[in-house]
């Protein structure tokens, strides 16, 4: 390529940092990096868009540029006449080529002739630019790619690439190309250029309505550019054809102002106007058009480089909103509100402080205006948002909303969020959308939402218990949620009594609400014992039968052991539900209760379809964990009470948790505890109100069965050493006696235990023992909810296995504290624990039963029950000491029909007596022999 003498030349290499943006670094002849501030005025000569080069991405060494900007810089418009730019290197000085190629057609109209537009998948359009196969060919091409070989496509995509990016910078889409390839095609293109015509400019205006007018003026008006006065026809020339209306200065201009008037007509859409081209524009246009312009075709023309004039308050005009204030009540004349009420809207809308009516606001938005004139001002409306108010209004009045459905249907967020002010409160019209209720509508739904005021129910008669204050509380709102046909959540915190205020309900319901249909509660294995003693110790008048055992009863003979004996209440587990569906969905129960109803969490296992399946009157999901804080749980929680409440899974997941868990959306939090609050009671320990109502130390018996493993082989080892113990002396008794309690205890912990057995994986001994599965979960549970336990074991073994399990299922590495741990290493665990380190301690009962100081903990468990309460209580008082601030939970676990079962019985008779007959296990040996025989017999009945 020649230059002329004058000619700088600068090496630049070029460098793609990512698609369509280049990085372009200068060199001398040295190889040295030129520093950037150097060389980018020349190259930005004049470049006009970026100020040249004042706002472009520069750093010390190089400047970044999208594709666009590049091919631009090479254009004649504002390549420097005394700068070249050659590459530094063969891939530069390629891509030079391909930008010297395609600036034959960059900037002249003709490259939109090779436009191809298309519409993809997802409905968008979507342009770019096939050359001809001889375009390289031509003789100009040639000569600026010189030697170099470049590629059809290369040209291809560069200026496709260019052309979008052009377009986007102009604030354009591929969307508005089909529309502007006539412009672009009769001169519209490039973008950039200047449309004046001489020293004049042409231009549209458009003028607000008249007073007592709805119509817009939309014109063309002429502007010298030496001055800022506009002209347009006078009255009576608007018909003439524009040569014939231009003063005499402009008219030899007339062709060239009537075709850039033309252009801008195929710019804007006034298809449902008579337009006649030959004239100049004059057209009266309605709201709706005049929306459409603003939004879609004004910006067309102002991006190629047309002028609008506007009216200057619509410039500066802002959305507004009106001021809505709706009046809710029900229909009816009842005192206190029903769900089924139909409810009475009272409409008020405003704007600017100025009243207007119902009908005034329908006719508004049946005409679609967006701008609208109260007094002397105008105010630009939210078209959408009207609708959406128009909408619910007609909705509200053709579809006959009941109270119910405030809290079922979808409605807007307005709707879900009552305001409460005082009529007197001068902020009372700033919230665009207030929302109001008829007091005994407000009190209603108050209820609902706080479970406060509810109405009083007295005790049940057949409640051997007093409820504590909060205890009555739960009672009366699950008898509520009953009466009003909502499903419930109770999630008061582990220990405060959930099962005692379910047993009241269930009371209720025989009692007062004459109820003779079952009600089933589905619980895990482990707990299912505890729920038969609870029942048994609370409700002694309510016949339950258990579920559960392989002796159970199936199909027709369970239909008829229902019919005939007509239970009150059916207890059994997830598992059994999976097995027995296909005839327990066919029975009508009165309610259906899931316990620990986090079980539940995963929706498509068989349990879980099963669970589904169930149909009762009242359904109650009962947990001891936060559900607010696992989306899952609860979505799964929720559509057991009330199917379909939170919607498919799939929409859930959508709303709410991947906006709460990836996001953390405070608002979706919100409202997804305004849709769950009505449904759910969640009391916890650290509730100011509550602590009044608890003692400092709460002790609790948790019962759990044998398996069927276990129950042969304590039968198998009771028979065998009965049978020895007739042929030993009365001394030879008594130790053997000792003997067979320790390993009966043993043997209640865990089979393997028993018989010694090398320990196999967590899950599968998890299976063998319910009470081991039952300590496991509840410290496991303990741990989830921020607190801290200790665990006492008379056994090593038991220790180890509870070691083993916490760490193959929950990766928790706990401690074991026994006699044989030196002191430093003993106190050095004490401090961790007090510091938080660890969540679970074990202590062998012996080792760590006295002496220790470990009021971090406040739950307590006693894995196997030692015969002196004495030793107990002072393990207990490892937290339970001065230094405590938590409330203490004692649980203390025994085997149903075992020999702990039997001696906390006769600890319980005995305490009565003097305190020295039971502070050793001695007496145990000075048992008569009949009772000796009833303490180590196995009372099979209480295992059924």
């Amino acid at each position: 390529m020649t230059e002329t003498p004058f000619t700088k030349i600068i090496r630049i290499s070029l460098e793609e940092l990512q698609p369509a943006f280049f990085s372009i670094t200068a060199y001398n002849e040295a190889d040295e990096v030129i520093p950037a501030n150097s060389w980018t005025r020349p190259l930005f000569f004049r470049y006009e868009p970026n100020f040249y080069g004042l706002t472009a991405n520069q750093s010390d060494n190089e400047i970044q540029l999208a594709t666009a900007e590049l091919v631009d810089l090479f254009s004649p418009f504002y390549k420097h006449p005394f700068v070249s730019l050659v590459g530094a290197d063969a891939n530069s000085e390629q891509l030079l080529s391909t930008i010297r190629a395609v600036q034959l057609l960059w900037n002249n109209s003709v490259l939109w002739d090779y436009a191809v537009t298309e519409e993809r998948e997802n409905g968008e359009a979507a342009f770019r630019f096939e050359l001809p196969e001889n375009f390289l060919q031509d003789e100009f091409v040639k000569k600026a790619i010189g030697h170099h070989s470049i590629s059809l496509a290369e040209c291809e995509d560069m200026l496709t690439t260019a052309a979008h990016q052009k377009l986007a910078f102009a604030g354009l889409t591929a969307s508005n190309v089909p529309a502007l390839l006539p412009f672009f095609a009769n001169g519209g293109w490039p973008l950039n250029k200047d449309r004046s015509i001489g020293n004049v400019k042409v231009a549209l205006r458009l003028s607000e309505p008249e007073e007592g007018s709805s119509d817009w003026l939309l014109e063309t008006v002429l502007s010298s550019t030496k001055t800022s006065k506009l002209w347009t026809p006078a009255i009576r020339k608007r018909h003439l054809p524009i040569e014939k209306t231009l003063p005499e200065k402009w008219a030899p201009l007339a062709e060239e102002i009537a075709s850039q008037q033309a252009q801008m007509l195929e710019l804007i859409d006034l298809s449902g106007y008579h337009v006649a081209p030959e004239t100049f524009i004059h057209t009266p246009l309605e709201d709706r058009d005049v929306r459409k312009l603003l939004r879609d075709d004004f910006a067309k023309l102002g991006a190629v480089g047309f002028e609008v004039i506007l009216p200057a308050w619509l410039k500066e005009l802002k959305h507004t909103k009106m001021r809505v204030r709706v009046n809710a009540g029900n229909q009816s004349q009842k005192s206190v509100a029903g769900l089924d009420d139909i409810l009475s809207f009272k409409w008020q809308l405003s704007v600017n402080g100025e009243v207007i009516s119902a009908e005034e606001f329908r006719k508004i938005v049946d005409e679609k205006r967006e701008f609208i004139r109260i007094g002397t001002d105008w105010f630009r409306m939210d078209v959408n948002w009207m609708n959406e108010i128009r909408q619910l209004m007609d909705q509200a009045e053709d579809e006959n909303w009941t109270v119910k459905e405030l809290l079922f249907r979808e409605l807007p967020e307005e709707l879900v969020a009552p305001l409460d002010m005082d009529e007197d409160d001068e902020e009372r019209d700033d919230p665009l959308f207030a929302f109001e209720m008829q007091r005994s509508l407000q009190d209603y739904l108050d209820q609902l939402t706080t479970k406060k005021n509810l109405p009083p129910i007295p005790q049940p008669i057949g409640l051997h218990a007093e409820l504590r204050p909060y205890q009555q509380e739960g009672f009366e709102w699950l008898t509520f949620m009953r009466d009003q046909e909502f499903g419930a959540v109770l999630a008061d915190d582990m220990g405060l009594g959930k099962t005692v205020q379910m047993i009241s309900y269930l009371l209720y319901t025989v009692e007062t609400l004459n109820e003779t249909r079952p009600s089933l509660i589905i619980c895990p294995t482990s707990v299912l014992g505890n729920w038969q003693k609870e029942l048994d110790r609370f409700a002694p008048s309510l016949k339950i039968v258990t579920h559960y055992s392989s002796s159970r009863l199936k199909d027709e003979a369970f239909r008829h052991m229902v019919d005939t004996e007509q239970p009150h209440v059916i207890l059994t587990t997830y598992g059994t539900i999976t097995q027995d569906i296909e005839f327990l969905q066919f029975i009508d129960w009165s309610t259906v209760t899931l316990d620990e109803a986090q079980n539940i969490k995963n929706m498509q296992t068989l349990q879980s379809r099963a669970i589904r399946k169930l149909s009762g009157k009242h359904h109650i999901a009962l947990t001891g964990t936060p559900i607010e804080n696992r989306l899952s749980e609860l979505w799964a929680i929720f559509d057991f009470i009330h199917k379909g409440y939170l919607g498919s899974f799939g929409k859930f997941q959508e709303q709410f948790i991947v906006p709460i868990e990836r996001e953390e959306s405070d608002r979706h939090k919100e409202i997804l505890r305004t849709k769950i609050r009505p449904f759910l009671l969640r009391r916890t320990k650290k509730d100011p109100d509550l602590m009044l109502n608890l003692p400092e130390k709460q002790e609790t018996k948790e019962f759990c069965s044998l398996t069927s493993e276990q129950a042969a082989l304590y039968e198998g080892y009771i028979e065998d050493t009965m049978a020895q113990l007739d042929m030993m002396t009365a001394f030879e008794k008594k130790g053997r006696i000792l003997q067979m309690l320790s390993k009966l205890k043993q043997l209640c912990n865990h089979p393997a235990l028993y018989s010694k057995e090398p320990f196999d994986e967590a899950k599968t001994m998890l299976n063998r023992s319910i009470k081991l599965k039952r300590i496991v979960e509840l410290a496991a549970e303990i741990v989830d909810n921020g607190e801290q336990c200790l665990i006492f074991t008379q056994y090593i073994g038991m220790g180890h296995l509870l070691q083993h399990c916490f760490s193959e299922l929950y990766n928790l590495d706990i401690p074991f504290l026994t006699g044989s741990m030196p002191k430093q290493q003993r106190d050095h665990f004490v401090d961790r624990f007090q510091a938080g380190e660890f969540p679970i301690f074990l202590l062998s009962l012996k080792a760590g039963g006295t002496g220790l100081n470990l009021t971090a903990a406040n739950h307590v468990l006693h894995a196997d029950r030692w015969w002196n309460p004495a030793v107990e209580n002072q393990a207990t008082d490892r937290a339970y000491r001065i230094g405590q601030t938590q409330f203490v939970q004692v649980h203390k676990f025994i085997t149903i029909g075992t020999i702990e079962e039997k001696i906390d019985k006769m600890i319980e008779m005995k305490s009565a007596l003097s305190e020295e007959l039971i502070q050793s296990s001695n007496w145990l040996t000075e048992l008569k022999e009949e009772e000796l025989m009833d303490l180590l017999m196995l009372d099979t009945h209480a295992l059924r």
